[in-house]
């Protein structure tokens, strides 16, 4: 590329944020005038499919239906319908592909209603053409890559009258600077890095998310200093794998962003950076990969105030031979070295597991090399998952799929493990106090507020609705398997 090309692709990238403000004026002129000629608001549901980064992606998509001047509801029979999909198991398409249909029933009774589909299953070319034959009802398509356009594509929607699909492959440039509608005020997501390099080999998400690209530091810096100054007191640093962040990043002045950032930016860098946030009192992030996690990220971890003493470390499967297939890069005894390492240099720290079971070649002896792990690793909780055959990954293919009782059988024990292990790790704070960040009020119980403590769990404990938002003093007097009952101290 041309340093002229260059040049004019940073000016278009710098009115990008105008051009968009400007389409949501127009939708908002729009909009007035509906409210006018149907004498009431007009209302916006966003529905979440999938993992952090969607939910991020959401809050984003609604700040901007927001913006326009659209009311948020939770209930479908809205004004505009948004799915913000996930495509990790197949299963997730047809959930949607089944929801369209009550959203047609909508439609045809609010012939003006506006029914989006956006995220990682429209990505899929074979999905996008499926949508455009059959379900023409459905009035604008767009995927990953280009969610700040949401005001641009309903104005054209709404001035064309046709279906809008809009599907980027890939793109190098994102656009953070849009309103959001956070669904905490004290707590938020920012995005670090986007796509994937790993490919796994079950997983569709390097095909739909794209190959990795972070973003530079000074504007992760910029955004959260931004969000502290709104209030927000936790951040969480979200990537698909977050510790391989930079290892792409351009060498340039805006990609350094600070004198005190590396001219080769770790994760452990950044995190170093963001601690100097003041007012952010709390650092997560999600998801590290254990063949990136560094000695020098431990390090960081270990000596942070900030930086909270819980790592989500999926193992997916405790058989080296499985990982092998899996494409896992790691090892079962390379993993329980590396949980080894991180609890010498960080003896509090609470670790959750993501683990598939029924991967294809799946032994029995295999399986209990996972529920070996699961003892060794003494795991706080774990996200277990019946392997879900996904069309188009490398695993789909594979021989040797088990059948549906074995894995099932296996499902069963492994959940059996897991609680068993679990309860009796996450018992050992009882009876210490410790900071709590309140949430919300109980849903179970009135009187009670609920919150997190540092490790991720949920402590519920007597106290008010102006204690959300806030960190207080808790004494963990009854451990209750996965969460713990509590006293403030006054």
């Amino acid at each position: 590329m041309s340093k002229e090309m260059q040049e004019n692709m940073q000016v278009d990238r710098a009115n990008e944020a105008d051009i968009q403000r400007a389409y949501i004026e127009k939708c908002r002129e729009y909009l007035l005038d509906k409210e006018k000629e149907l004498g009431r608001p007009l209302t916006a549901c966003v529905n979440t499919f999938g993992c952090q980064m969607n939910a991020r992606d959401s809050e984003k998509l609604l700040g901007i239906l927001e913006e326009i001047g659209y009311k948020p509801v939770e209930t479908e029979d809205a004004d505009i319908v948004i799915y913000n999909t996930c495509t990790v198991r197949e299963n997730a398409n047809l959930r949607v592909y089944g929801r369209l249909g009550q959203l047609h029933k909508f439609k045809e009774k609010n012939p003006d209603m506006l029914i989006i589909l956006c995220g990682c299953m429209m990505q899929e070319p074979e999905v996008v053409e499926k949508i455009r034959k059959s379900y023409r009802f459905v009035d604008i398509v767009f995927g990953t890559f280009n969610i700040f356009k949401l005001a641009e594509l309903i104005h054209t929607r709404l001035n064309t009258g046709s279906q809008i699909i809009d599907i980027w492959k890939g793109t190098d440039y994102v656009l953070e600077q849009l309103p959001t509608d956070r669904k905490y005020k004290f707590k938020s997501g920012v995005n670090i890095m986007y796509g994937c390099d790993n490919f796994c080999s079950y997983c569709i998400v390097p095909y739909v998310r794209g190959r990795e690209m972070s973003r530079p530091p000074i504007d992760i810096i910029r955004e959260s200093e931004r969000l502290v100054a709104d209030g927000v007191r936790e951040i969480m640093y979200l990537g698909q794998n977050v510790n391989s962040y930079g290892k792409k990043l351009e060498e340039t002045e805006e990609a350094k962003g600070s004198q005190d950032v590396t001219e080769r930016v770790t994760f452990a860098d950044l995190l170093k950076e963001l601690e100097k946030i003041e007012g952010l009192d709390r650092i997560r992030f999600m998801t590290p990969h254990p063949k990136d996690f560094s000695d020098e990220l431990i390090e960081t971890i270990a000596a942070s105030d900030k930086v909270c003493h819980h790592l989500h470390l999926p193992l997916q499967s405790g058989s080296s031979r499985i990982l092998k297939a899996m494409n896992r890069h790691y090892t079962k005894e390379q993993y329980l070295a590396l949980v080894d390492k991180i609890r010498e240099k960080i003896p509090d720290v609470s670790i959750t597991t993501d683990i598939i079971v029924g991967f294809p070649g799946e032994t029995e002896e295999d399986f209990e090399d996972t529920l070996d792990v699961v003892r060794q690793a003494k795991y706080d909780s774990a996200y277990t998952f019946i392997y879900s055959k996904r069309t188009g990954t490398p695993a789909a293919k594979m021989e040797n799929q088990i059948d549906e009782a074995t894995v099932k059988n296996r499902f069963d024990r492994l959940l059996a493990t897991v609680a068993e292990v679990s309860h009796s790790v996450s018992a050992r704070f009882e009876g210490q106090v410790m900071d709590v960040l309140v949430e919300g009020l109980d849903d179970h119980e009135e009187g009670l507020v609920t919150g997190r403590l540092k490790s991720n769990m949920l402590v519920h404990f007597k106290g008010k609705e102006e204690l959300i938002g806030q960190i207080v003093q808790v004494k963990l007097t009854e451990c209750k398997g996965f969460y713990y009952l509590g006293e403030m101290i006054n």
